[in-house]
């Protein structure tokens, strides 16, 4: 099964260049060659995108969203999404940051319920001119940081975020819930909840609750052969490759961000054996846990 796609390998297939930070990107849609459409592909990044002067067909999960005037646009990792171009020359803004960029704070803060990172929530926004012009100025200032030398320039980006993030939640209308169509749809919602819930691990002495797709199936009180043909039929992924991105992102930050040691980690995760994570580990980044880790510490 392919990887997902990366931040860099996204700029490389648009001709924009290297991104000026591994972690957190943003650019003008103005800037590249307009493609007709791109793949339903897994990406392992979120994205922000301001969408202008362009009529297209936004597709998320099982939703088609047609889309003929500005929308905000937010794609989460976890769903595969593609877009249709259908009329006119895009221009606005698009803004790409990884899982590591985004910290605990950010998605169980006051943002936590904006629609980046709500799976069931409305993936399209339409803001009014007012709007468009002050998430303009944001992705604008968001620009202009991103190639400074300023030591606490990974804040200030999130906090740019988090403004971006603020600014379309005051576009939902109070107190909506966009509840899925589907019977898939919800059960899927309800397993993407739950998984998050499952994180972070704040302790060495702190483990999973819920470690395989059998166990969420069973706090879920469905057969896990269902739980699995609905997530392939709403995300295009199975259980087991959402549990294991799970376990990778869990992992990544605290060997990036916490002075446990592998074994630690390992166990936190549901692994009996250190060796166990690290061949797990490297099957899904290429890398073993500890070289990961040093090369953390070298980028730092």
């Amino acid at each position: 099964m392919p990887g997902s796609e990366t931040i860099a390998e996204y700029y490389y297939r648009y001709g924009l260049g290297q991104p000026a930070t591994g972690q957190v990107s943003a650019y003008r849609i103005e800037d590249v060659t307009p493609a007709d459409s791109f793949p339903s592909l897994r990406r392992d990044f979120y994205k922000i995108k301001l969408l202008c002067n362009v009529q297209g067909i936004f597709s998320y999960a099982n939703r088609r969203i047609e889309i003929r005037e500005p929308a905000l646009i937010f794609a989460n990792p976890r769903i595969p999404h593609s877009w249709q171009r259908l009329a006119g020359r895009p221009t606005g803004y698009a803004c790409l940051f990884t899982e590591e960029f985004v910290t605990q704070p950010l998605k169980s803060g006051s943002v936590a319920s904006s629609p980046l990172f709500r799976v069931g929530g409305a993936p399209v926004l339409f803001p009014p001119p007012a709007a468009v012009d002050r998430l303009s100025g944001l992705f604008e200032q968001l620009l202009r940081e991103l190639p400074s030398a300023y030591i606490h320039k990974q804040e200030v980006l999130r906090h740019y975020v988090q403004l971006l993030l603020h600014e379309s939640l005051q576009l939902v209308p109070a107190l909506a819930d966009y509840p899925p169509g589907t019977a898939a749809t919800r059960l899927s919602v309800r397993f993407l909840d739950l998984l998050a819930q499952q994180f972070p691990l704040v302790t060495p002495q702190q483990v999973l609750a819920l470690k395989n797709a059998n166990e969420f199936a069973r706090h879920l009180a469905v057969h896990p052969n269902h739980l699995n043909k609905a997530l392939k039929e709403v995300t295009g992924q199975t259980t087991t490759a959402h549990l294991a991105a799970s376990l990778v992102a869990e992992a990544k930050a605290l060997l990036r961000h916490s002075d446990w040691s592998l074994a630690e980690i390992g166990a936190c995760l549901g692994f009996e054996h250190a060796s166990n994570f690290n061949t797990f580990f490297k099957k899904q980044t290429g890398h073993p846990p500890h070289q990961y880790r040093q090369q953390g510490r070298e980028n730092s």
